[in-house]
């Protein structure tokens, strides 16, 4: 059907729904949503109905938008908005959306700035046109997600353009092909590490992350050669699960060799994946090491992102309906559930998952209205992969630390920027406040402050109870005064050389960079230190060699070799990852609504996902597949 078709198709139906009073200014489609201008944008806030029917009607989401004529100039509406907010409301940011003509306004006291029965809010939209959306202040402020707002501030018509490209290649048309459905597997599959899928159908191709193996530089990246992928201008979409690297890592390459479509994700997965490309760039850099994308190729990425909600059914080419839901692994992770068609064919891909209500987020979902095909990880996947209770990790994690500190050393705790770090964090407060830990200063090295302030900017993605904690000042536990950000190579130093006693949590989590590597060189020797592992270490990594117990780590700084002795006690504390173990992994697919009919198991070493994938079969007699990289299966 050609384009200008759909579009008269679409006009039609509005007008045979929308009442005569409204005045459509224009109809365009913006990436994945039908937008409706217009200059009497009040005429829809009052009729509640209206958007709905729209929608049930064109079968898509409807957004409707003031016309840019009738908008001020953001000097002028910032003038208009801190004259009848109060001071009292605190306002700490003010920043303006093009792509939505929302305005955000981040303010200390929500309840105060929206007046009384958003009296206050109805004024501002009356006089400069934007509509108004009041958010509370982040108690911890994030650079990361200022630098964004104010990138997407600049790139405002840039980024319309784009939405308005995405949104004439989701109504293209679709062919009539005889319709299938393929998954074509390119990396991370009976590995961990460079996790990247594609699903194919005979209209649409849509790239299922795309991440970099840190552990490896011969097999770093997914094979991006394979022929399904090419040409790169022939993908509609990627998809990203969540922001580490594993998944997310190599997708400003993507850019960089001319593709030049929509990624994907939840807002957080946005924020935290720019903020982890770009330090990857600045410690492959400090490493003397050739980075494949450069700062420009990440700016490229966020501005091609477009954000979805959990449980926001989302149309994402001619023929492809996605929707995100919580994986539980780290804040913004997503299980990526795919409606292929007119009912022909749906497929979960599980991401990373956690399968247990945390300290930090709810458990995974495991209920869709339809599924025929489950992709899930195997991490922990083999047979003797069963982690400890909590409180048991809790209470080994506690013993660990006071035995060093009782021998008058210090503690070493390498751990991933995200979601770890967070989960120890938390621990860590809670038994110094109990006072079950003896009260040392925690340093937070790396970018540890920046992904904590990234969660406290987005607590709906935070579990029920550490939401409401977030926004007490008294009870915070992320404001705990016995946190000590480390700012600065001095600091870093002091620290390093100091006889006080201290906790240090520090990236990266493998030993495989960063500033715990710092660390790790001042301390190894001695023993009256200690270094406690809390994630995974994979194949191949710094970290994985000290954790089986290497008395001597090579080590890579400005260029020359060095050998470090390992004296300090180490140690690994089971219980904190993100990831589900055996147990939760086979309680996932027994509970899971309804049942696949069949599982492709990838993320994982060969031995865990064969293990996962015959158990699976032997208990619940549902089909399972190991693949291979590079293997394409069909299933329609």
């Amino acid at each position: 059907m050609a384009l200008k078709h759909v579009y008269q198709q679409v006009e039609d139906t509005i007008k045979q729904i929308v009442p005569p009073t409204v005045k459509i200014s224009s109809i365009e489609f913006e990436g994945p949503l039908i937008v409706i201008y217009t200059k009497t944008v009040g005429e829809f806030a009052d009729n509640g109905e209206l958007i709905k029917k729209l929608a049930q009607s064109l079968r898509r989401r409807v957004s409707i938008r003031p016309d840019p004529s009738i908008l001020a100039d953001m000097e002028t509406a910032d003038k208009v908005i801190r004259e009848l907010i109060s001071e009292e409301a605190g306002i700490t940011d003010i920043f303006y959306q093009y792509d939505t003509g929302e305005v955000i306004i981040e303010v200390r006291m929500p309840g105060m700035a929206i007046g009384k029965y958003g009296a206050t809010l109805n004024e501002i939209k009356k006089r400069i046109g934007w509509a108004p959306k009041v958010i509370r202040t982040p108690p911890i402020e994030s650079k990361t997600i200022q630098d964004i707002r104010g990138y997407l501030r600049s790139v405002g018509k840039k980024r319309r353009t784009f939405l308005k490209k995405v949104g004439d290649r989701i109504v293209r048309g679709m062919s009539d092909k005889q319709n299938w459905v393929r998954v074509t597997t390119l990396g991370g599959w009976r590995e961990v590490g460079r996790s990247c899928a594609l699903l194919s159908t005979a209209n649409s191709k849509v790239l299922i992350d795309l991440g970099l193996n840190v552990s490896s530089d011969e097999n770093a990246s997914p094979y991006l050669n394979a022929p399904e992928l090419m040409p790169l201008d022939s993908i509609d979409a990627v998809v990203l699960t969540h922001a580490h690297l594993d998944h997310c890592g190599l997708v400003p390459v993507l850019f960089k060799y001319g593709y030049d479509g929509p990624i994907y994700a939840t807002q957080p997965t946005r924020d935290l994946a720019a903020l982890l490309q770009l330090d990857y760039i600045k410690v492959s850099s400090s490493d003397t090491r050739k980075t494949p994308y450069d700062s420009e190729h990440v700016r490229d990425a966020v501005t091609h992102t477009i954000p979805l909600k959990y449980g926001e059914t989302t149309d994402i080419t001619p023929d492809v309906r996605l929707t995100l839901h919580n994986a539980g692994h780290i804040i913004g992770s997503a299980t990526a559930h795919f409606h292929v068609g007119d009912g022909l064919h749906n497929i979960a891909f599980s991401g990373d998952m956690k399968y247990e209500k945390t300290l930090l987020f709810n458990q995974a979902v495991n209920k869709f209205p339809r599924l025929e095909t489950l992709v899930m990880e195997s991490t922990y996947g083999g047979r003797n992969d069963n982690q400890p209770a909590r409180k048991d990790a809790v209470e080994a994690l506690r013993a660990e630390i006071s035995h060093t500190l009782d021998r008058g050393g210090c503690v070493l705790i390498p751990v991933f920027a995200v979601g770890r770090s967070q989960e120890v964090m938390l621990v860590l407060e809670q038994l110094m406040r109990q006072n079950r830990l003896k009260k040392v200063p925690i340093y937070l090295d790396g970018m540890i402050w920046e992904a904590t302030a990234i969660h406290t900017a987005y607590p709906e993605y935070l579990n029920n109870q550490l939401r409401k904690q977030v926004f007490q000042q008294t009870e915070n536990p992320f404001l705990s005064d016995i946190f000590k950000r480390v700012d600065s190579s001095e600091m870093r130093n002091t620290i390093r050389e100091t006889e006080e006693q201290c906790i240090v949590l520090a990236t990266a989590g493998m030993l495989n960079g960063g500033p715990v590597l710092e660390y790790f060189r001042q301390w190894a020797p001695d023993e009256r230190n200690g270094i406690i592992f809390v994630g995974y270490q994979a194949e191949g990594t710094i970290g994985r060699k000290v954790q089986r117990g290497w008395e001597e780590i090579p080590l890579q700084r400005y260029g020359s070799s060095q050998s470090i002795k390992v004296g300090m006690k180490v140690s690994t504390v089971d219980g904190f990852s993100g990831h589900s173990d055996r147990r939760q992994l086979m309680n996932y697919v027994h509970k899971m609504d309804p049942k696949p009919e069949r599982i492709l198991i990838g993320h994982g070493d060969e031995s865990k996902c064969m293990d996962l994938a015959s158990s699976i079969y032997r208990r619940y007699g549902i089909e399972t597949r190991v693949p291979m990289n590079l293997e394409s299966i069909r299933f329609r």
